[in-house]
């Protein structure tokens, strides 16, 4: 046999030392049991491992970033139903108070941690933009901007108001950006497709798109079509399809299942007397109050004259707007109807002899030397000693509390529409930290959260109830501890003593849900919206008496609704399927201010 064939049996053999210093380290460790590697660290990474790890696809992984804010179990329903079935386009229309700014923070936050967002575009009323600001960066940990220099259009997430967004030089440099998502709040505002607001946000390029309102639709089903088109074009098919398909009146939907399971694509509502949501108590006290001789005198006076204008006029309401605005100031203040009589008086011929009689009103005003409005409302605010927030439908009546409560030595700032976004800021920042009483008005009013107030004066009382329900709304919310107490002022002998009955006694809405509030509404209006009704009592009654009994009867058709709603198994369960269509038909703006 070969000798190189033949088979090694020699070993290699390998060198092994060994470290005595380490090993008899170890051995002191044994008997001393430690030290050892630091537990805390070890817990810190397998944490790191565990919080990696995806259980679900339909789990949100935001949940573990955030530490300041514990989302409802509500707001966790929604942001999954839009990640997971809506493809992050929806409405999202909650009821006043419910969180919709914290369901859109978490559907932000869950796309920023899925790494499907960076570029975000909010925009918001001029008055919203550092609130928003505020609860992105503090709540849900995203650094967003407030939109100030053209520069800050470049920042990942961008707050800005639309009317700046929507001017130059600002819309040629949004109109060359891309954005993962937009959001914008007080949607409702786009109803009109004609309008610059709308054209522009439809250029907008987008992938996710968020639109944040209580009232998708206020007048007209066409409003609906609108914003949907808005979020997700073709989705209700083209306009005439749409109005064949769902619309049988303006304001009246037909096939209603049919359209409810379209909207159930790209709309969310969540009702407040639905699910576990807990709120605060509502403490309600209505306050009648006497007028003096010289201010009766000026209500009677004022009455009287839009009276005789209505019937001068042939008894058309349509053509009465100013009058009823009067009507409804006589009970503000002198103030208020000053400034409409002055106006009335500037567009007749200087040979009128309705000047005559307005000059006639505005000599009664110049009699009165006390406001007992106003007086009551002072002493209101000293026994509470807390913050209060006073709201008026007038901006006159604005000016004149805030001048009336200086001189007596009560801290006021006033709030509402027409200011810039840096002094209601301001605004808002004195309330809560310095005043005692801040003066709103709706329009003023419109989307502030105020929890850390629950008192409210409604100094007068709007004929609408939604807009009494959208006041009590910025007190009596989520993250609201205390018991909301609202105070209603009324005079007797006035339109405004039946309406606080009407409102509180016959439909008891202080109390009520919303949603329920709005099912008996949108029933009632079958037959004319009840400020028209009240308007017509108004005007056609030949007595006080006859004005008491015709706000009964109103009353009592209300009360009937109501109980039907509350007691009738089978309307109940018609209005389930009709809900989601029909509570988004209410006629009332929650926007005007007059």
């Amino acid at each position: 046999m070969n000798e190189d064939l033949q088979p090694q049996h020699a070993e290699e053999r390998v060198p092994l030392r060994i470290d005595r210093s380490w090993l008899e380290s170890f051995r002191a460790r044994i008997d001393h049991n430690g030290p050892w590697d630091d537990w805390t660290l070890f817990q810190l990474a397998y944490e790191a491992e565990q919080a990696r790890l995806v259980k679900s696809f339909d789990e949100l992984q935001c949940l573990t970033h955030l530490t300041s804010v514990e989302p409802l179990p509500h707001q966790l329903d929604t942001a999954r139903k839009v990640l997971h079935e809506m493809r992050g386009r929806a409405i999202l229309a909650d009821e006043v108070g419910l969180g919709k700014t914290i369901e859109a923070g978490l559907i932000l936050k869950e796309y920023m941690v899925r790494d499907l967002v960076k570029r975000t575009l909010i925009l918001v009323p001029a008055s919203l933009v550092l609130q928003w600001v505020r609860e992105l960066n503090h709540k849900f940990g995203i650094a967003a901007v407030a939109q100030k220099k053209p520069y800050h259009w470049q920042s990942e997430v961008v707050v800005a108001s639309m009317d700046t967004a929507k001017r130059e030089p600002h819309r040629s440099i949004l109109m060359e950006q891309e954005y993962d998502m937009i959001i914008i709040d007080e949607a409702h505002k786009l109803k009109n497709r004609k309008t610059t607001n709308y054209q522009f946000i439809m250029q907008l390029r987008k992938k996710f798109c968020l639109l944040l309102t209580a009232t998708p639709v206020q007048n007209d089903m066409n409003e609906l079509y609108n914003l949907i088109t808005l979020l997700k074009p073709g989705q209700l098919g083209r306009h005439g399809e749409y109005s064949a398909n769902y619309v049988a009146d303006k304001r009246i939907p037909k096939n209603e299942g049919g359209l409810q399971q379209e909207l159930s694509k790209v709309m969310i509502r969540n009702r407040r007397g639905e699910g576990g949501v807990h709120f605060t108590k509502r403490i309600v006290k209505n306050i009648p109050l006497t007028l003096s001789a010289e201010e009766q005198a000026l209500y009677d006076g004022v009455t009287t004259f839009v009276k005789e204008q209505y019937k001068a006029n042939g008894g058309d309401l349509g053509s009465m707007f100013s009058m009823i605005t009067l009507q409804r100031e006589v009970c503000s203040s002198r103030d208020a109807v000053f400034l409409t009589l002055v106006n009335l008086s500037k567009k007749l011929a200087e040979d009128s002899p309705i000047r005559n009689k307005i000059w006639e009103l505005v000599d009664l005003i110049k009699g009165i030397k006390e406001n007992t409005k106003a007086e009551t409302a002072m002493n209101l605010i000293r026994e509470m000693n807390e913050k209060v927030i006073v709201f008026t439908e007038y901006r006159a009546t604005q000016e004149y509390l805030m001048q009336y409560f200086s001189n007596h030595g009560l801290l006021a700032v006033p709030y509402r529409g027409g200011m810039n976004r840096g002094k209601k800021d301001w605004m808002m920042d004195l309330f809560r930290g310095r005043a005692q009483v801040m003066i709103a008005t709706e329009a003023g009013g419109e989307g502030i959260n105020l929890q850390f107030c629950h008192h409210m004066i409604n100094f007068d009382l709007p004929w609408n109830p939604m807009r009494v329900e959208q006041r009590i709304g910025r007190v009596h919310r989520l993250g609201q501890t205390n018991d909301v107490k609202i105070y209603n002022l009324s005079t007797r002998g006035t339109i405004e003593e039946h309406i606080l009955n009407l409102l509180h006694e016959k439909i008891n809405m202080f109390e009520m849900v919303i949603g329920r509030l709005d099912m008996i509404l949108e029933r009632f209006e079958e037959q004319g919206s009840l400020e028209r009704n009240l308007s017509r009592i108004l005007m056609e009654a030949s007595s006080k008496e006859d004005i008491e009994r015709e706000v009964h009867s109103l009353g009592q058709s209300l009360n009937s609704i109501r109980n039907q709603v509350h007691n009738d198994k089978t309307i109940q369960a018609k209005d389930e399927q009709r809900a989601a269509v029909q509570s988004f038909l209410n006629q009332y703006s929650t926007e005007a201010e007059a």
